[in-house]
């Protein structure tokens, strides 16, 4: 359907698009990235909510489909994890962008100030690892590396500190 909308989805399903720079990270890195997350495997019994893979290219999709390859031989059950072309991709509407960051307005309030437009924000990569923090993914000693270039002032700085040392981490290995 053209232009779904959360409570009317259709036949979408939820995802992310991530955009990267090859000389940081690769695609296979990626991809194993996602094959270590909770769910990867799971089709969460509806469209919605089930776990995908897409590809811009042939190249990825020879990489996604060995990749679920190698993880399929290391599973007890089947492999359900489609692998897909990309097709049209639609932002979720503007009040579930950066949801988590979102929640805290004072943390939110600063990264607008730089990004006050909504373009801005949603592409903002201090206000997409804000809420990846936010949602308790990662360490503090992984935002100890990298706190100082969010460009956040010192109360944003010691509010961060103050969540990301109480949240759980969930992601990456805190070196």
């Amino acid at each position: 359907m053209e232009n779904p909308t959360y409570h009317d989805l259709g036949d979408h399903s939820e995802s992310v698009q991530a955009d990267y720079d090859p000389k940081q990270i690769t695609f296979e890195k990626l991809l194993e990235e996602f094959w270590n997350s909770p769910n990867s495997c799971n089709q969460g019994g509806s469209q919605q909510y089930r776990s995908v893979i897409f590809y811009h290219d042939d190249q990825q999709k020879k990489l996604a489909l060995a990749s679920r390859a190698r993880v399929a031989s290391k599973q007890s059950h089947a492999m359900d994890t489609p692998v897909l072309p990309v097709g049209k991709f639609t932002l979720a509407e503007d009040y579930h962008q950066k949801f988590y960051l979102r929640q805290h307005p004072e943390l939110a309030k600063e990264v607008t100030a730089a990004h006050p437009d909504l373009a801005g924000f949603v592409n903002s990569t201090v206000a997409t690892k804000l809420n990846a923090y936010l949602a308790g993914h990662g360490t503090p000693k992984m935002l100890d590396k990298e706190i100082d270039s969010f460009g956040l002032s010192k109360e944003g700085n010691k509010r961060l500190r103050q969540i990301v040392g109480d949240s759980s981490p969930t992601l990456g290995d805190g070196k």
